[in-house]
């Protein structure tokens, strides 16, 4: 039986995750974790939240979210999570009920799109494999092979991107021995990259509109107030390019939001050299491992294995167009 979210039934939807989702990496969680990140969220509907119960106990959860203040929340709702205990019976007709009720919530909210994307609020932290616990605060997609991955790609889902999961310690991180002739070259023409300093740089604000991203501009403005180090790529002291903020998360992970460089400044190594010099500062201020996902097409995957990452796990970008 097929219900909307009640409150009650919590104890049991954590027991489910924590034998179901697991197993494609997902952290383990408590009520209060799991809590922080879907049921006291901001962007929470219960009528977008559904349970599957047999014999009055969840087997089924799937949640979902939308918001038109969302990148592409004018058309797209989100997926969260479809899960479904592995002793149902017929288990993908229950995944197909659990989906199917999820989208009608999304058309009834007057969305065409339904999406499993990096831009779902409601972020799901993952272990990253074979490694001591350490974490990444965010799946980017579907775990690719997982059996989520093939029923969605089974009832129509578009795989859009494959989206790469990469991971490196910095207990032994050293900045490879290129980077000091490029600073040098790129100093001769008038840039510099070197942590913000507001005696020193301007033009940040101006910097982050030209490139266009909202999160890179809240974030690094939040930075900028409240004194959080970001690195800044510069010209004749303005702000171009930036990398950061650097952050220390609870998990030893170096926290970063990204890395951009104003498109007329593109072409003379700053992206690089802001990353190379981003992993020294997170090994400077105590960080055990970064963690990030790119695009299995992004040419700065060259940068990142240059720097040490590895590859280790894949995550699929999915859509379907839910029409009327």
């Amino acid at each position: 039986m097929l219900i909307t979210w009640q409150d009650h039934y919590m104890p049991e939807v954590i027991a489910l995750w924590n034998a179901e989702m697991v197993k494609d990496s997902y952290k383990e969680m408590t009520e209060e974790s799991l809590g922080s990140i879907i049921w006291h969220n901001h962007y929470f509907d219960k009528e977008s939240t559904f349970l599957w119960l047999e014999d009055g106990v969840p087997q089924g959860f799937g949640c979902g979210c939308t918001g038109s203040d969302l990148p592409y929340g004018d058309v797209a709702g989100y997926i969260t999570c479809l899960t479904v205990g592995e002793g149902v019976v017929n288990r993908d007709d229950v995944y197909a009920a659990l989906l199917t009720a999820l989208e009608g919530r999304f058309r009834s909210l007057g969305k065409s799109q339904a999406e499993v994307l990096f831009f779902n609020p409601m972020q799901l932290p993952w272990y990253v494999p074979n490694t001591p616990g350490h974490e990444h605060n965010n799946a980017p997609g579907v775990p690719a092979g997982s059996e989520l991955h093939k029923f969605l790609g089974s009832v129509g889902y578009a795989e859009r991107a494959i989206e790469h999961a990469m991971y490196m310690r910095l207990d032994s991180y050293e900045i490879p021995d290129s980077v000091p002739a490029k600073e040098e070259r790129a100093g001769e023409a008038g840039y510099s990259v070197a942590l913000y300093d507001p005696e020193c740089h301007s033009g940040v604000e101006e910097m982050l509109a030209a490139l266009g991203n909202p999160l890179w501009s809240k974030d690094i403005a939040d930075s900028v107030a409240g004194g959080v180090p970001f690195l800044v790529a510069a010209h004749a002291g303005r702000a171009v390019g930036f990398a950061g903020p650097l952050i220390r998360s609870e998990s030893g992970r170096g926290y970063f939001t990204g890395i951009g460089v104003m498109q007329e400044h593109e072409g003379r190594g700053l992206g690089s050299l802001l990353f190379f010099r981003l992993c020294e500062a997170f090994r400077d201020i105590g960080a055990d491992y970064m963690s990030l996902y790119t695009g299995s097409t992004n040419p700065a995957i060259g940068i990142y294995e240059k720097a040490g990452f590895e590859t280790v796990k894949e995550f699929a970008v999915m859509r379907r167009e839910l029409g009327s």
